[in-house]
């Protein structure tokens, strides 16, 4: 079942005027971002992802490599709130959520908003926030909603956590749960960049020094973010592509697909991978003017989708072996059922 009948089309039917406007202004956003993020085409894009499925992101990386950078760029392109939160061990759960006050003049209690009150908010190097700090994140991440003194206050929409993580420094952090991990739509890998990239960095960094950094070249409203939301969501999935991302995230927990690749899997991913790479894979789709998914798709996404949702054996773990390239194996095993 390759081909055709995954990459299935959905009835024709005409982009309205609207939806193409919306789309423009999204790879406007895109356009904005790559200019002042050299060889990051990857990173780019896997923001726009979670921006238009309303998912959040895992960004993990050596320093230097620009993660900050990428999202206070975004929050220049976007006309909601932002906010930045360094984490450190003697983080309390208060700073991200907000805390509630007596007012003595007033003769009553008032609740001051944390920084999760906010479009978009960046957690910087969040395994070094102790574990109640990033279970505080857990109710805001999954629900839109944080809950202090017994009272429920609902977060702003669109609501996006970016968050990133150090992964060559080990002391003094605290490594994410999975219940955690499994929070993130994405989790995305930066690499180092190539001579050529990092020819084209000095330059553009110089030119940043000597002159004011160049505005994104548009501002997205949050009315915008929703619409373009809506948009990619109704992004056509076949039949017979849903039955292949099935299969493939099931080989997780089943022999089905690679026994081999399942014997070095000890926590398999749930039906949120699934659900997490299908959105995804519309996101993608939309990006890239098409109103329907292909495989394509799937596999690009494959392992930044489903990688952290995923345990290794210890053996595997012993063996060197990843969970991405485990994904990578089931990807390229489906495919040739």
């Amino acid at each position: 079942m390759s081909g055709p009948a995954l990459a299935e089309a959905p009835p024709r039917r005409s982009e309205t005027p609207a939806a193409a406007g919306i789309r423009d202004r999204i790879l406007q956003l895109r356009d904005g971002l790559a200019h002042g993020l050299i060889g990051a085409d990857t990173l780019v894009e896997r923001l726009l992802i979670g921006l238009l499925t309303g998912g959040h992101l895992l960004i993990e990386g050596a320093p230097g490599l620009a993660k900050t950078r990428a999202v206070k760029r975004l929050s220049d392109g976007l006309d909601g709130s932002f906010a930045r939160v360094q984490c450190t061990p003697d983080l309390m759960p208060a700073d991200l959520t907000g805390t509630t006050v007596w007012r003595q003049d007033a003769g009553t209690f008032e609740f001051l908003p944390g920084p999760l009150f906010h479009s978009l908010i960046l957690v910087d190097e969040v395994n070094r926030a102790p574990p109640k700090v990033q279970s505080a994140l857990l109710e805001a991440m999954a629900e839109g909603q944080i809950t202090v003194s017994g009272h429920t206050h609902r977060l702003p929409d669109p609501f996006m956590v970016v968050a990133t993580q150090n992964p060559i420094e080990h002391a003094g952090t605290f490594p994410l749960p999975e219940a955690q991990l499994d929070r993130f739509l994405l989790h995305v890998v930066v690499e180092m960049p190539d001579e050529a990239s990092e020819r084209r960095i000095l330059d553009l960094v110089e030119g940043e020094l000597n002159h004011h950094a160049e505005q994104m070249p548009v501002r997205l409203t949050v009315a915008e973010v929703i619409a373009a939301r809506d948009a990619a969501l109704a992004t056509y999935v076949s039949p017979a592509l849903k039955d292949y991302l099935v299969r493939l995230v099931a080989g997780t927990r089943t022999d089905s697909v690679a026994p081999d690749l399942r014997a070095a899997i000890e926590h398999p991913a749930s039906p949120r991978g699934t659900l997490a790479l299908m959105v995804a894979g519309k996101a993608r789709a939309f990006l890239r003017g098409r109103d329907h998914v292909v495989p394509e798709d799937i596999a690009a996404l494959a392992a930044d989708a489903l990688a952290h949702r995923i345990g290794l054996t210890w053996r595997a773990a012993a063996e060197g072996r990843t969970t991405r390239g485990i994904v990578a194996g089931l990807v390229e095993r489906t495919r040739a059922l």
